[in-house]
């Protein structure tokens, strides 16, 4: 991990295109600004982990597929 000082209204720039600015810091709180593109999700490490649960829990869940129907033709009963 990348461990930077920075000061209120400072930033960091990332990959070019990803702005990080120190907006406010109130107490042991830091308030951030991002710029970025609109391809590039950002989310809260807490909402992140919580998707991420989420979709781990619905890959997981069983489901129940209804049985595809058989088709009992012969090969010359296809072309009639």
């Amino acid at each position: 991990m990348l461990i930077l000082s920075r000061r209120k209204d400072e930033s960091v720039i990332i990959d070019g295109r990803i702005e990080i600015a120190i907006v406010d810091i109130k107490g042991d709180q830091v308030k951030l600004g991002i710029k970025a593109p609109r391809d590039v999700k950002v989310f809260r490490n807490e909402v992140f982990q919580a998707i991420e649960a989420e979709n781990k829990a619905a890959a997981d869940a069983p489901v129940d597929l209804p049985a595809l129907p058989v088709n009992h033709r012969t090969d010359s009963e296809k072309y009639d």
